[in-house]
């Protein structure tokens, strides 16, 4: 893979790909595989980051434990217990061939802030460039329910965001995605290309290990979040690191082959992402929109067909990336921030916002504002329709996120009103 033109890839390992799930005992073989597989990465010239879970295992190993306590406090003890040691242990084998590491702890508050996001995503890309290989983990001894990522999927996929990655290897320990828990339905078969994953029909009903908090559907989050920033990514078995090189290789091949964009792509380019607008008329969000509903679905099929023969890979699970990738502060605010409440926008303000020649959200297009929010918070944006009795009814799910200008009680004087009111509603003019 040396030829390849130098890419950036993200590495995610889950705590059973870390530690035994019973004895809590390192998996020394399987972690030194992956380290000579990042190094080799790197001499290639590719820059890595590693998402390592596995805190919380060590942690009980170091102090003796049987089994995770379920009081909090406990929990997160053994985190920075566990912590210590897992760097220590990564340091240790990285040393042996003479490559440094760095640590980066984060939680979901680190990156609320646009600064601290701007700060984070700095220092990542400095170790790259460095030659310095990142070893990313949640900051288990600080994070609680309401400031958690949720699981190591998630912080990989925001990861890869946030450095703007070719690749985000979600290392696991099954081979790919199969149509059902391939442990309990000897038929279920693989799937090894999802271009949209909304038509996707799996069972992921299985969770993760008794240490962990992941499972398969943690991984189609982690996905869907990744490719929406252009980021391809792939499910496959940890235990086999090298299946990387291969599989990278394929699919680089793939894309040599196939420079031009298929017309199926090409119309999958509608509204990915809107800009942020600042309308003169006093819009009243800065709006970074999505639309599920302009994705073309793509028939998922299980095997690549094509004129000439495939090529040897690895068996593994590709996630296509979108042509149109949401990056920098786009999304930074789909997906660094947590919504503070819910704007109800009428079906012309959702067709203003996602059309070519966008236009700013108006008061007049605002049907309902739910929650409690101050300026420049996040909120989730949804459509809803007018009904015969004055009232509305939600259409779907979210449709998008912004950051509002103004604060909810602000708002809601303003719904249905035209901008040139704002002055005479509010006392002042505002943004």
């Amino acid at each position: 893979m040396r030829g390849t033109r130098p890419l950036t890839i993200v590495i995610k390992l889950g705590t059973s790909s870390i530690c035994d799930e019973k004895t809590h005992e390192p998996l020394l073989s399987n972690l030194s595989l992956i380290a000579e597989t990042c190094i080799r990465l790197r001499r290639d010239g590719h820059r890595v980051i590693l998402v390592s879970s596995g805190a919380i295992g060590i942690g009980l190993r170091r102090l003796d434990l049987a089994k995770r306590p379920k009081h909090l406090a406990a929990v997160q003890a053994i985190a920075a217990v566990g912590q210590c040691r897992l760097i220590a242990l990564w340091d240790e084998l990285f040393s042996h061939l003479r490559q440094p590491v760095a640590q980066i702890l984060l939680t979901r508050n680190d990156i609320a802030d646009r600064t601290q996001y701007l700060n984070a995503a700095n220092t990542l890309n400095e170790l790259l460039t460095m030659g310095i290989i990142p070893i990313v983990n949640e900051n288990d001894t600080l994070a609680v329910t309401e400031i958690k990522f949720g699981d190591n999927d998630t912080l990989s996929a925001i990861t890869a965001g946030m450095v703007n990655a070719d690749y985000l290897f979600l290392m696991t320990d099954v081979d790919c995605l199969y149509t059902n828990n391939p442990r309990t339905h000897p038929d279920a078969k693989p799937v090894e290309v999802v271009e949209d994953i909304s038509c996707l029909e799996v069972d992921v009903s299985s969770a993760g290990s008794s240490l962990g908090t992941g499972g398969m559907s943690t991984k189609l989050t982690a996905a869907r979040l990744a490719t929406s920033a252009g980021v391809t990514t792939i499910i496959t078995r940890s235990s086999i690191p090298s299946n990387i090189f291969h599989i990278v290789a394929y699919v680089q091949s793939l894309r040599t082959e196939s420079a031009a964009p298929t017309p199926a792509m090409s119309r999958n380019t509608s509204s990915a992402a809107l800009s942020s607008l600042m309308n003169p008329q006093d819009p009243v969000a800065t709006s970074t929109l999505y639309s599920a509903t302009q994705i073309p679905a793509a028939e998922q099929q299980n095997v690549i067909t094509g004129s000439k023969p495939r090529p040897q890979c690895p068996l593994h699970t590709r996630f296509v990336a979108k042509p149109r990738a949401i990056r920098d502060r786009y999304f930074w605010i789909l997906h660094g921030l947590k919504p503070h409440g819910t704007l109800v926008i009428d079906e012309g303000a959702y067709h203003a916002l996602t059309r070519r020649d966008k236009a700013g959200l108006l008061p007049v297009g605002i049907l309902d504002v739910q929650g409690t929010f101050a300026q420049q918070e996040c909120v989730s944006v949804r459509v809803g329709r007018l009904d015969e009795e004055g009232g509305f009814e939600v259409l779907g799910p979210e449709v998008g996120r912004a950051l509002v200008n103004y604060t909810s009680v602000e708002i809601g004087r303003l719904k249905g009103q035209r901008s040139s009111r704002i002055q005479e509603l509010l006392g002042y003019a505002g943004w």
